[in-house]
């Protein structure tokens, strides 16, 4: 079944740093971010044991026909002993760098003399865009002899194997055409080890930043990320792009040890939430951006070059008799709250939150790429 929910966006100013302790919502200064029981009035993590429900909020630049912007209200976890409305309470940690993609290939069964192919096929959302299938290419190479032992050509030399195929890998492409895409476009390579139990690493490269449209009624941030897989084989190289790799001729074993991931948090990001969800907070004006005159009360918070941790609280109507559910789309409320990574109110915030629907789960992952060198 669809889902569809009612979402509030707050993000942080930069410049705060805690939650009011006192006061009510129509005291909160521009863009300050509160937390407020049944009665409208702060509390802190300490009081939200005992409250029945609690709002958040914050302060408008422009008031004009409207009051400081507010959730509904949500009353702990489902399975907390006060009971309630919450169905889903998780955070994404922030993160200005997406991981890369990063394969090994090791255990090469090889004959010296045979033909050895590897093909890579790359994934995104715009190079699919290209390539129906994937960018798929194929390079081939011949085992080397192992100079060594009473029969030299009775072992490959895997060093040297690998050694040609990253020269393969790194070549251009024949011709002229400067529009050509070569495998370096994608990848990095690298050989780790140097005797017969070498490996293969090849690594994926971020991907590069997209033009934005101008037309700030554009949906100008995407996420996308690069993705590939490995087929090492016995066999000549293929000129048919929708090749595959014969499961009856692999001659290594391909490990994927970290997968490709997103950049989250960003502050393109934030931006387009903000576009995205001002409908829904803005009391009587729409979010038409091409006419000046429709969005007057737009108030953009995100700051260039931040990155932000964001809250994700999911619930139902706190009064059960609001809650028509049926055969068909059902509706709830969302709230997603942005603050800087690291700051000192994601700290305070989160204090609170926590207090009041448990302990929270990081949604996401960051990876931190290592690289390793031989001599």
């Amino acid at each position: 079944m669809a889902d569809f929910s009612l979402t509030t966006l707050f993000v942080a100013p930069v410049g705060q740093t805690a939650l009011p302790s006192s006061g009510s919502t129509q005291d909160l200064t521009a863009g300050q971010i509160g937390i407020f029981n049944n009665v409208y009035a702060t509390t802190a993590a300490g009081g939200m044991a005992t409250t029945p429900y609690f709002y958040v909020a914050q302060g408008r630049e422009n008031t004009y026909l409207q009051g400081s912007k507010r959730s509904d209200k949500v009353a702990g976890a489902l399975n907390s002993a006060l009971r309630k409305n919450v169905t889903e309470w998780y955070k994404v940690t922030g993160s200005a760098v997406a991981s890369n993609q990063i394969i090994e290939i090791s255990n090469w069964s090889v004959l010296p003399g045979q033909d050895v192919s590897l093909t890579l096929r790359g994934h995104s959302s715009y190079v699919d865009t290209l390539y129906y299938n994937g960018f798929t290419r194929t390079v081939t190479v011949k085992g080397a002899c192992l100079d060594c032992g009473a029969d030299p050509c009775v072992e490959v030399d895997v060093p040297q194997l690998i050694d040609d195929i990253i020269e393969k890998l790194n070549a251009s492409v024949p011709g002229n055409n400067p529009d050509n895409i070569s495998f370096s476009t994608f990848y990095t390579y690298q050989r780790i080890g140097d005797d017969q139990a070498a490996v293969l690493r090849i690594e994926g490269k971020p991907l590069t930043k997209y033009g934005v449209p101008c037309d700030i009624a554009a949906n100008s941030h995407e996420y996308d990320r690069f993705w590939f897989r490995a087929f090492p084989f016995i066999g000549p190289d293929t000129t048919s792009d929708f090749y595959v790799d014969d499961s009856c001729s692999i001659i290594a074993e391909t490990a994927i040890i970290q997968e490709a991931g997103y950049a989250s948090g960003t502050y393109e990001e934030i931006k387009q939430l903000e576009i995205n969800y001002y409908s829904y907070q803005a009391g009587y004006l729409k979010h038409l951006y091409r006419m000046a005159g429709y969005n007057q009360n737009f108030e953009p918070i995100a700051v260039p070059g931040t990155v932000y941790d964001t809250y994700y609280v999911k619930f139902i109507d706190y009064d059960a008799s609001q809650r028509t559910w049926g055969d068909y789309i059902p509706v709830d409320s969302m709230i997603i709250i942005a603050v800087p990574t690291g700051s000192a109110f994601a700290t305070a915030l989160e204090a609170v939150l926590v207090a009041g629907l448990g302990a929270v789960t990081a949604d996401n992952t960051v990876y931190t790429t290592t690289t390793t060198t031989t001599v």
